[in-house]
């Protein structure tokens, strides 16, 4: 019920914002508004305003619309033609098109900033022991390591303040098929050295567990079990909650993440390994013989103890002062912006995994995550949809703001207007291309629920 309201909310708010931006403009304009719509279908609340505008809700809440007065749609009273939308200059057509996608990005940047005035407790990026074999290990990370900084071509640097921001900067550069550079030091700040992630050797690769294994980086925590699932292979071996990990099959075990890789490297092809385990419980060494079972992840057969393991990271609070957060609310928006037309992009040309995108389940399912986990995480996801949402409409396409903008401009250069005869071809194609995108990304979710990929 939680993911279903939140995503209802998210939804509704996001419409309405962004048709708010399209009817203000277009009253600002002396363009007559005849109906202000969140959702389609089956009015369920109507009223009118002062200025004749009929402003509904409809049952079908997937999206909105503001019909203005226009000459293309039907007749119109001569004392009424000065205020219809086909009749303002093109730049104030233009400016009412765009001010959709505008409102959204606006929502987004003070929705960003709002995050970073009110500040969270968010893992420090202080990495775990990597993976063997990951790129992490394979760039000379070692556990204690705290990354402070990131680049994409080693000269220009950008600070980390946690986790998060490591793990965003270096799935968006896997995204787009780039490398990604830090700034590590130990844990005190000390002996600064760069490292280069080879993330572009993953490019094209759907987001999954499988994915950020082979990536490696995770927050340091100490070798505890923290709960133990009841029936499962390590309440067979006689593990407790509360045991600390002091050695595997006679290795030293020093954090959750070397703690996590051996278990899941515990097998042999198809057959689970039995490991010797010497762990620490109630100020005792117990000594354990723990065989994992195998399950099937993203096509690889993967060892499990059905155990969670690992103390609480390292936290920091971190928050910024009105102007310094509203900068970074404006830096995260087009930084995202700039991120999502470049992955389009390389989607369009092969150079990124289709896989990529998201549909409404996925968003659904953050949405419900989001708002768990407290109300500044859920201002983040709402910043990150409204700016997608606003990216999206700005795309070139036929039925989209970015099309009609796309007919504004070749009015603006050719000095007419696209002919109704092309109009209509174009939505068609428009229509089709988007119902294509639309399918892709619900397939790309139900692969996802499915733990297809």
């Amino acid at each position: 019920m939680t993911t279903l309201i939140a995503f209802l909310v998210a939804l509704a708010l996001l419409i309405a914002v962004h048709e708010w931006g399209h009817y203000r403009v277009a009253r600002a304009c002396g363009v007559k508004v005849l109906r202000f719509s969140i959702g389609f279908g089956r009015v369920l609340w109507r009223r009118v305003g002062r200025d004749g505008t009929e402003f509904t809700l409809s049952a079908l809440p997937l999206g909105g619309y503001v019909r203005m007065l226009d000459e293309r749609d039907g007749p119109v009273a001569p004392h009424e033609r000065e205020q219809a939308f086909n009749q303002r200059p093109l730049r104030q057509r233009s400016a009412i098109v765009a001010a959709g996608p505008a409102a959204n990005w606006v929502l987004a940047v003070l929705l960003f900033a709002a995050v970073a005035w009110l500040g969270s407790e968010v893992p420090k990026a202080v990495l775990g022991t990597p993976a063997a074999g990951s790129l992490a290990e394979r760039a000379g990370l070692r556990a204690g390591d705290w990354v402070q900084a990131v680049s994409a071509d080693g000269q220009q640097w950008q600070d980390i303040e946690s986790l998060p921001d490591l793990l965003s900067a270096v799935t968006r550069a896997q995204a787009l098929g780039e490398p990604v550079y830090l700034s590590a030091s130990d844990g005190q700040g000390r002996a600064a050295r760069s490292l280069r992630l080879d993330t572009e050797t993953l490019a094209g690769r759907a987001p999954n567990v499988q994915l950020f294994s082979e990536i490696g980086l995770s927050p340091k925590a100490e070798p505890l079990i923290r709960d133990v699932l009841a029936g499962g292979a390590g309440a067979a071996a006689g593990l407790l909650a509360g045991d600390r990990v002091l050695s595997i099959d006679g290795q030293p075990v020093p954090d959750a993440s070397f703690l996590r890789d051996a278990i899941r490297r515990a097998h042999e092809g198809d057959q689970p390994r039995t490991m010797a385990w010497r762990v620490e419980r109630a100020g005792q060494v117990v000594d354990v013989a723990a065989t994992p079972r195998l399950v099937e992840e993203s096509g690889q057969r993967i060892a499990r103890l059905q155990i969670g393991v690992g103390s609480p990271p390292e936290m920091v609070f971190v928050s910024h002062g009105p102007i310094d957060g509203l900068w970074r609310g404006v830096e995260q928006s087009w930084d995202m912006a700039v991120t999502t037309v470049r992955l389009i992009g390389k989607i369009i040309t092969g150079e990124a995994s289709p896989k990529n995108l998201s549909g409404p389940l996925t968003i659904a399912d953050y949405a419900g995550q989001s708002a768990k986990a407290g109300f500044t995480p859920y201002l983040e996801f709402l910043a990150k949809i409204s700016l997608s949402l606003a990216v999206l409409n700005l795309l070139p396409l036929p039925m989209l703001d970015g099309g009609h903008l796309m007919y504004h401009l070749f009015e603006g250069l050719s000095g007419r207007p696209v002919s109704e005869w092309w109009q209509r071809q174009l939505q068609r194609a428009g229509a089709l291309i988007l119902m294509l995108m639309m399918a892709l990304a619900l397939s790309n979710d139900v692969s996802r629920f499915a733990g297809w990929h």
